[in-house]
């Protein structure tokens, strides 16, 4: 646990935080940083100057896995405080005024997932027989790469470079030569449908209109770069709910629909397939989410009751031992415990402000510390079977969504404040659970290399409190910088999970869903299933996207198609080089993108005006934005065969 083996773990935790920050809002997905902040601190480990060993780069990864876990709480449930509306009301007009409520939100949740994991550490690890994908891989890729991990930077850090200077060149913020997306509408003709009764007889000619709107893929590096890690089949699946939505859905609803354009008080079509997508096809998409995360949970009966026994027989079979190997000392208990307790005041003082209710308040903690230790235990048993990249997050936040919501329906809290507390509940316990999966996978992989427990939890908890305090910056900053599209929740941050967490807080406890679209989404989700759809989650979730996002998505997954084409026709040892090399440079594009994404809003909100302006952009910057795809397609597939 050397200075700077733990300085450069938080740095690539805040690096990694930030771009998983403008990535899951953007896309409704966040990626792994565990692999490159392993890869970065073997290739830097070893410069002569700041040469370090196997421990400290195992410290690094730990640190800088925290900005992916926290972050992921915070995107998933944060931005809901601000989405819920009730009667003209919103619980949070902005985030800027609710930092320090945010930022606590996130130090108590992480905190106590820390904790929770902690006293499960030996169960887990030692004692239940687990596979620990994940961990394992990462085991594996620091003990045989260090022979290649001097040319990981080059990749890694150019395709930062790129993705950076393909942000600046298609931003309005910066020097906009590209265009990031086209879009239209494509209106059909004039049809006139001539209806009757039972008996055939003529009720009523209606003249229909309508059309399909259109959207080219965006040009988004990082969008691109996440379709690349995911593969041609996930990203298809992912495409197919936008197809869904834009290309059968709206044009449906706006042909039966001729005069809605008229009673909305617009005469452009475009508006019309907006509002339809936003407050229609968005609340359906929800009722298929719904339907997916419950069938994950069904699907994974048998490990849930598997990880519930599991822990706790290991957990009293280790107790019979006394732990004094070094590899074996996690923080004492009483220490743990003791925190713990002491976490509980903030968090009901945080219920408290929520509901202005002491009794709420002490409810809403008690079915946080409940709930979050359980769920915490059963996702930290799930990391042990598929890996924390599979940990059902969005089903176990749900869970403790919906119990805390019937909790307060039954306690007569309702309105705003009684949403508020659900969602404050829903919030700790993500952020727990997200930050527990990510512990335990790391203290897995210390434990296969020998790490020592009690370090990496003291580096953890750290990194925990530092990352609390800054995460909100580059939220905050995004949502500023993107009101002119509805910010968080608008068209360039649609933030899906923490739209799904507003729309059910808000339904279930304020009494505001529109339950017929949710049943109907709920009926798709289960044909979905009838029929052996992959992922109806993702089906939904591209659904709930707009069709650049989701379509540049796509664009990644036909790359790594072309690439696996071109791989395939190598040898064993090559061919796992060549993908290395893809997930690094897929990886670097995707956080030059949001980190130039955010330094960029920064830049706006201090006032600065676009770096320079060109007269040809209107008319060119379309066809211009082929050469981004071009360079990005390059990098993507002929870069990974250098030698």
């Amino acid at each position: 646990m050397t200075v700077k083996a733990v300085g450069l773990g938080i740095f690539l935790a805040f690096v990694f935080g930030s771009a998983n920050a403008y990535l899951g809002m953007r896309a409704g997905q966040t990626v792994a940083a565990t692999i490159p902040a392993a890869v970065i601190a073997m290739a830097l480990f070893r410069i002569p100057a700041f040469r370090g060993n196997l421990l400290e780069q195992n410290i690094t990864r730990t640190a800088a896995s925290v900005g992916e876990a926290l972050v992921a709480g915070a995107i998933f449930t944060i931005p809901a405080f601000m989405m819920v509306e009730i009667n003209g009301q919103r619980l949070w007009s902005d985030l800027r005024s609710h930092y320090w409520e945010a930022t606590l939100i996130l130090l108590v949740g992480g905190l106590i997932g820390v904790f929770f994991i902690i006293l499960l550490r030996r169960a887990l690890c030692v004692d239940a027989p687990l596979p620990w994908p994940e961990s394992v891989a990462s085991y594996e890729i620091v003990k045989a790469g260090e022979a290649t991990a001097s040319k990981a930077p080059r990749y890694i850090f150019g395709a930062m470079a790129f993705g950076g200077l393909i942000q600046i060149l298609k931003s309005d913020k910066g020097m906009q030569i590209f265009r990031e997306y086209s879009e239209g509408f494509l209106a059909f003709p004039k049809s006139v449908i001539k209806h009757f009764n039972y008996e055939k007889q003529p009720i009523g000619d209606v003249t229909h209109f309508g059309g399909i709107p259109w959207s080219t893929p965006s040009l988004s590096p990082a969008l691109i770069g996440i379709g690349y890690i995911i593969g041609p089949q996930l990203a298809a699946i992912n495409v197919a709910g936008g197809v869904i939505a834009w290309w059968i859905l709206i044009p449906l609803l706006l042909f039966f629909d001729p005069d809605l354009p008229r009673r909305l008080g617009t005469n452009d079509s475009g508006i019309a397939a907006y509002t339809v997508w936003y407050n229609i096809v968005r609340p359906i998409a929800v009722g298929t989410m719904l339907v997916g995360a419950a069938n994950t949970m069904f699907t994974m009966r048998e490990s849930l009751w598997s990880s519930l026994r599991g822990i706790f027989q290991a957990s009293k079979s280790s107790s019979h031992g006394k732990v004094v190997d070094r590899t074996e000392q996690d923080i004492p208990a009483k220490w743990v415990v003791l925190s713990t307790a002491v976490l509980l005041v903030p968090i009901t003082g945080i219920y408290y402000y929520f509901t202005h209710g002491l009794v709420t308040a002490i409810i809403a903690a008690a079915i946080m510390s409940v709930t979050g230790f359980l769920l915490s235990a059963i996702g930290g048993y799930l990391v042990g079977l598929v890996g924390s990249s599979n940990q059902p997050l969005s089903g176990l936040t749900l869970a403790a969504l919906i119990i805390a919501a019937l909790v307060m329906l039954t306690a007569g809290v309702t309105g705003l404040s009684g949403v508020a507390a659900v969602l404050g509940v829903a919030a700790v316990v993500c952020v727990a659970c997200s930050v527990s999966g990510s512990l335990i996978q790391d203290l897995k992989a210390g434990h296969l290399l020998g790490g020592t427990p009690w370090k990496m939890e003291v580096v953890e908890i750290i990194a925990v409190i530092l990352l609390a305090f800054f995460l909100m910056g580059p939220i905050i900053a995004l949502h500023e910088a993107n009101l002119s599209t509805g910010g968080i929740g608008g068209r360039a941050l649609p933030a899906p999970q923490a739209g799904l967490m507003a729309q059910l807080a808000k339904g279930i406890v304020g009494g505001q869903m529109a339950w017929g679209l949710l049943a109907i989404g709920a009926a798709f989700g289960l044909a979905l299933l009838m029929f052996g759809a992959r992922s109806p989650m993702l089906v939904a979730v591209g659904m709930y996207l707009p069709f650049d996002t989701t379509s540049a998505i796509f664009i990644g997954g036909v790359m790594k198609w072309v690439a696996d084409r071109m791989a395939a026709k190598l040898s064993a040892d090559k061919r796992l080089g060549f993908e290395e090399k893809g997930t690094l440079l897929a990886s670097g594009l995707i956080a030059g993108e949001a980190i130039v994404g955010i330094l960029l809003a920064v830049v706006f909100l201090t006032g600065i005006p676009a770096l320079a302006t060109f007269s040809f952009y209107p008319a060119w910057g379309g066809w211009l934005s082929l050469l981004g795809f071009a360079g990005i397609g390059y990098v993507l597939i002929r870069i990974p065969n250098w030698r």
